[in-house]
């Protein structure tokens, strides 16, 4: 099928924390790529998958790919001092982070918000990981100000980029309450809320 993706060149000297299928981790990446695949995704390499996209994209050296059935061309964005938040939001199936174990037999229609965030500054990297669970903070304050009962979906995926702090150790925190921190929420809580509405 030819469907989208969207691609960040980030180009030398920048480092992501990520839940990405392909690349995650904490790591310096060239590169990250959104992929839209179909509902029912019948692959079970999607590691492989996103790396012959990849290269389809000619992203050459180390990189970072999520996945999503949601539109991709339907992206929102967030800004806010410098930080940018780009969402995706497929909400068909959703619900609770810490939901009661058990199978509805049913095939699961297609999910996924994933979020990339850009700042514009080094993060050492405890500070990256805290940007990630800022991030998820402030979609779920989103996705609850959209007036959805749920946290997310059960495959929600993450990516910070900061540029790779050569000089010195970056920027210590994080937080929602700390500078790039709570810019970095309220840019993820735009993006995503406009995507939640959208869907609500």
């Amino acid at each position: 099928m030819d469907l989208h993706q969207l691609v960040w060149r980030l180009g030398p000297g920048w480092r992501v924390c990520s839940s990405a299928v392909l690349g995650g981790g904490i790591g310096p990446r060239g590169w990250i790529l959104n992929a839209q695949v179909p509902g029912g995704y019948p692959r079970t390499d999607p590691g492989r998958h996103l790396a012959e996209i990849a290269a389809a994209e000619h992203l050459t050296g180390p990189g970072a790919g999520l996945m999503t059935a949601a539109d991709v061309t339907a992206y929102t964005v967030g800004t806010d001092q410098g930080v940018t938040a780009t969402a995706t939001c497929g909400l068909g199936v959703r619900g609770w982070a810490a939901a009661p174990d058990g199978d509805t037999g049913t095939p699961p229609r297609p999910g996924t918000v994933n979020i990339v965030v850009t700042l514009p500054v080094p993060l050492c990297d405890a500070a990256l990981v805290n940007a990630v669970a800022t991030a998820t903070e402030a979609k779920v304050q989103a996705l609850l100000d959209a007036g959805l009962d749920c946290s997310g979906t059960p495959t929600d995926a993450v990516c910070v980029a900061a540029p790779d702090p050569a000089a010195g150790p970056g920027e210590p925190f994080a937080g929602p309450r700390s500078r790039w921190g709570a810019r970095l929420a309220r840019a993820v809580h735009a993006a995503v809320l406009e995507g939640a509405l959208r869907q609500s």
